[in-house]
């Protein structure tokens, strides 16, 4: 019993790893990814392409090979970043690009009419975007941007490459040192947790913003 316990500790610390690696890069990426989709849909073709470039670029590409670029490559040309801040901005770009391609669409997919409708009342862009447009975006990403922010809490699990203690590391080395699987079962009643109430929380928005349908 003292030993599950001490497992269970070593892993609850583990899991702060975990947690720090999925809160920043949600914070960060999702404005990040906004702006991205509004830099994609520019009239401006030299920020539409190079945004067009960036997704297609993070998109078309590994996470985890993104993840070795940050933290092998970078230091080859003279730019060394603490073990955390690697991890933080591969993810950040990778999931960025993700919300962005979301955004895009969820932009899209609001009528032309309403643009034009606002532009009657005498609104320039950015009012319209905050007024008219984002409100209905919200309504419409909702299910998508919860698929990949559950994706995201799995995705945490990659920088185990890094030799960074997160959940699923601390996991494996108290097995390769005790030759015992319960710590990867807790593991995964860990993730489970932690995609469970992500599950229910966008639910509850999902349900809020639907009310607006009806």
């Amino acid at each position: 019993m003292d030993n599950l316990l001490n497992t269970i500790l070593q892993m609850l610390e583990g899991s702060e790893i975990t947690l720090e690696i999925f809160f920043v890069t949600l914070v960060i990426a999702l404005p990040l990814g906004m702006m991205a989709a509004l830099g994609r849909l520019s009239k401006w073709r030299p920020l539409s392409a190079f945004m067009e470039f960036y997704i297609w670029l993070m998109r078309g590409t590994p996470l985890m090979l993104q993840l070795l670029f940050v933290y092998f490559a970078l230091p080859m040309i003279g730019i060394r970043l603490p073990d955390i801040a690697a991890a933080l901005l591969a993810f950040t770009l990778n999931y960025a690009a993700y919300f962005a391609e979301i955004f895009r669409a969820g932009i899209q997919s609001v009528p032309k009419g309403q643009y034009e409708a606002a532009r009657t009342l005498g609104m320039n862009y950015t009012q319209t975007m905050r007024r008219i447009i984002l409100p209905q975006v919200i309504r419409i990403v909702l299910p998508p941007v919860s698929n990949e922010t559950i994706n995201l809490v799995k995705d945490t699990s990659l920088i185990y490459i890094l030799a960074m203690n997160d959940l699923l590391r601390v996991a494996r080395t108290i097995v390769q040192r005790e030759f015992d699987m319960t710590p990867f079962l807790i593991a995964g009643v860990f993730y489970l947790a932690m995609t469970f109430v992500l599950t229910w929380m966008f639910k509850k928005l999902e349900a809020y913003y639907g009310k607006y349908d009806k």
